[in-house]
């Protein structure tokens, strides 16, 4: 019996998959909102929103690239057959070339924030003290927050209050409720992108000594915990709604209910890692459209 061949492909896209590029999207949409809500109070800066997409960019990059190299090294990817990654089980990069990659990109991501303390203040040094720590130890470290079980809080903080907020400071200098609160339902989306990650990955992680909340609690807490954070988003929205917190055309969100639905009966229906890496792909894709629809509501409440 012999073992399947990993596709070949060019150095631009071995870097590319490496980069998991397709999850960048985590970054792009909370992003926009702070820059939508900072245009909604008079203080949208062009050159500071995008010095902050692309720092923010470098720093979710160097995460990807940290847990390929961590992963590997702690034996985690050697089960797998699915994934953004697999590029060291495969082959296509060394252990070398993604560590220096990773230590680069954290580099730059950093030296963007420095930029920003700057000419901000002290709030955003330790928001990105904050975003470092989490990006190295996610994977790194006897006490890897993706191997205690805590990845979804860390991801959910950081990805979602944490990025907007900080967007939002950078062009503002203030600190206030609504990048804080309107950040939530897009944070609970982010997070069940990681989750359905670790839902498809359960036994190998386990195997691997990674103890995700999915495995350390098994599989029907997971498939629940998939449908708490992906219907979450839509039911915080209409709660932030009805506080008016959020503008009422937020609720463009629901537009995406027929597809969470879809992936919540899907999560339920099977153990099978093929069909749980499709749920993780349209995961993304679903906070990519929810994302959308999200931030095209509030612009059209400052429009109409």
């Amino acid at each position: 019996m012999t073992t399947a061949q990993p596709p070949a492909m060019t150095r631009t896209q071995i870097w590319y998959q490496a980069m998991r590029t397709r999850s960048l999207t985590a970054t792009y949409i909370p992003i926009a909102l702070g820059g939508v809500i900072a245009w909604r109070d008079d203080s949208f800066n062009l050159l500071y929103f995008v010095l902050a997409l692309l720092g923010t960019l470098a720093l979710q990059i160097a995460a990807n690239l940290f847990n390929e190299y961590f992963d590997y090294v702690k034996g985690v990817e050697g089960g797998k057959s699915h994934g953004l990654g697999l590029i060291l089980k495969n082959n296509y990069l060394t252990l070398r070339e993604v560590l220096s990659a990773a230590i680069v990109s954290v580099s730059l991501g950093s030296l963007i924030g420095l930029f920003f303390v700057w000419q901000t203040g002290f709030f955003i040094l330790w928001v990105g003290m904050g975003a470092v720590i989490v990006v190295v130890m996610y994977t790194a470290g006897p006490f890897a927050l993706g191997y205690i079980g805590l990845g979804e809080i860390a991801v959910f903080i950081f990805m979602g209050p944490l990025i907007v907020l900080g967007t939002y400071y950078v062009m503002t200098e203030d600190i206030t409720r609504a990048p804080i609160l309107g950040s939530l339902p897009i944070a609970f989306l982010v997070a069940a992108i990681l989750h359905a990650n670790n839902l498809r990955d359960l036994e190998t992680d386990r195997v691997g000594g990674k103890n995700t909340l999915a495995g350390r609690f098994g599989r029907r807490f997971a498939q629940a915990e998939y449908i708490f954070l992906t219907l979450g988003g839509h039911v915080v929205a209409v709660l932030l709604v009805l506080a008016g917190e959020i503008p009422v055309t937020a609720l463009l969100v629901f537009v995406t209910l027929p597809e969470t639905i879809r992936l919540c009966r899907l999560a339920l229906s099977t153990e099978d890692a093929s069909i749980l890496h499709m749920v993780l792909v349209h995961t993304a894709r679903l906070h990519m459209f929810f994302g959308v629809t999200y931030v095209l509501g509030w612009i059209l409440a400052e429009l109409f």
